[in-house]
């Protein structure tokens, strides 16, 4: 394989394409982690109201 200058703007321009490419594909998986971390905390809040699912459900109030 035979490199010409007139290759150097296309290596260029592909190499900062992949480095798009892995930027946006890093933020994905943050963003996907972050919408997971939120839902885990969520189910266990819920599990834990599960076990006692009365505590908090009727108030008494005497005028």
């Amino acid at each position: 394989m035979e490199l010409s200058i007139d290759a150097i703007p296309y290596i260029s321009m592909a190499m900062a394409h992949e480095n798009v490419m892995a930027a946006v594909g890093t933020s994905m998986l943050e963003a996907s982690l972050d919408l997971a971390s939120t839902e885990v905390a969520d189910l266990t809040k819920a599990m834990e109201l599960s076990v006692n699912p009365a505590v908090g459900g009727n108030i008494d109030i005497a005028v």
